[in-house]
């Protein structure tokens, strides 16, 4: 029987998404060789743990945030993936989540409702957040508009310091006008937006819709109202960091590359469930689109709804959504197979005709038009198991 390879992971347990890295990490080692595994408690950019620099396992897992850790990590003579968006040390393999997907998926998530007044608030110590500021902040000059971005700098080990900066983060969020769509880089920070909101009387979701990001959903659940959040595919990412360093320590060569996994999609609670949509004849088909996607409709169904002729409506809502309302259905069909597929059993058949395609074979083949994979692909690449 071979020798059991010992692994260690250096990975925070203090918040969702590294949570999640860690379950995939989890599923990977019971569907392969199994592991001797070596975890620390600890919360995120902390001190590498005192046993690491003489660590003589065969392999790492490391979210290398801060040149402390990585000065730790480059004494060791093992093969190590980083699973940081940080690239302290940029000659190892890391793989991620895409941060610059998640900006821009945050963006469409906000026009879908509407709005044309945009904000982001991160940290600026994380290139994560920097990133997803970047990418998000593109998208939205890219359309024409204006993003208002906010950087929150303060270091939790100076009180006064914190107090300085929180007066500072409800300075800006009482300066923003309304509505308007906020991103927040992570969920904590939406927390954060919503205690200055609850403070000061600002109206969530009706005068600033907010999204954070990891879709913590503990955290999000105790929100008050409840956060909407882009859903990282942490388990994912966790195992395909396994399966690297598996490969590495098989001997086989791992290129230095990143390895950049797509976020799942935007888990919606009532901090965005609004339209800010001007136009009231667009805004009540896509309020009954979004109702009724997946009960088999198509545009002549939404154009009933609405006191417009076929042309004027298509045009209208073309100019305003940025799609046409045949896209629109799709695309919302689309979303509900994407969450069947990961977090359900049904079958093909019955997700199709849950999401009000004609069948399970026309279902796939829009599915793979719009996600790059067939169905069953992607259930395998991206469910929790």
């Amino acid at each position: 029987m071979p020798k059991q390879k010992a692994v260690a992971l250096l990975i925070e347990t203090s918040n969702a998404y590294a949570r999640g890295l860690l379950g995939g990490i989890a599923s990977y080692i019971h569907e392969h060789d199994l592991w001797s595994i070596y975890l620390v408690e600890q919360e995120r950019g902390a001190a590498p743990p005192s046993w690491l620099n003489d660590w003589d396992g065969d392999g790492l897992i490391a979210r290398i945030e801060n040149e402390e850790i990585a000065t730790s990590v480059r004494n060791l003579k093992i093969p190590v993936v980083d699973v940081s968006a940080a690239r302290r040390i940029p000659n190892i393999p890391w793989v991620e989540t895409n941060d610059v997907a998640i900006g821009e998926l945050a963006y469409q998530h906000f026009r879908e409702r509407g709005f044309e007044n945009f904000a982001f608030c991160g940290e600026s110590r994380f290139n994560w957040s920097i990133l997803r500021r970047q990418a998000f902040e593109a998208r939205v000059k890219e359309d024409g508009f204006q993003c208002q971005s906010f950087n929150f700098n303060v270091d939790d080990r100076r009180p006064q310091s914190l107090k300085r900066e929180r007066d500072r983060l409800a300075e800006w969020v009482l300066s923003l006008q309304h509505p308007i769509g906020v991103l927040a880089c992570y969920d904590i920070m939406a927390q954060k937006i919503l205690d200055v909101c609850r403070l000061h009387g600002i109206k969530v979701p009706s005068e600033l819709a907010l999204l954070g990001v990891d879709n913590d959903e503990l955290l999000c659940d105790l929100c008050t109202p409840p956060l909407s959040s882009v859903v990282p595919a942490a388990h994912q990412t966790g195992r395909e960091a396994a399966s690297l360093l598996d490969a590495m320590m098989r001997g086989e060569e791992v290129h230095a590359e990143p390895h950049l996994i797509e976020p799942l999609g935007v888990a919606t609670r009532q901090s965005t469930d609004v339209l800010a949509i001007k136009d009231p004849e667009i805004a009540a088909a896509v309020r009954f689109i979004r109702d009724h996607c997946c009960d088999g409709i198509n545009v002549q169904d939404v154009v009933k709804k609405v006191p417009l002729s076929r042309r004027v409506f298509e045009s209208r809502f073309l100019a305003l959504m940025g799609r046409t309302p045949h896209q629109e259905i799709t695309r919302r069909r689309i979303e509900r197979v994407r969450y069947l597929l990961i977090e359900t059993d049904l079958t093909l058949v019955q997700i199709s005709r849950r999401t009000g395609f004609q069948n399970h074979e026309y279902m796939s083949v829009a599915f793979r038009r719009a996600m790059g994979h067939p169905p069953a692909t992607y259930r395998r690449k991206f469910r929790k198991i």
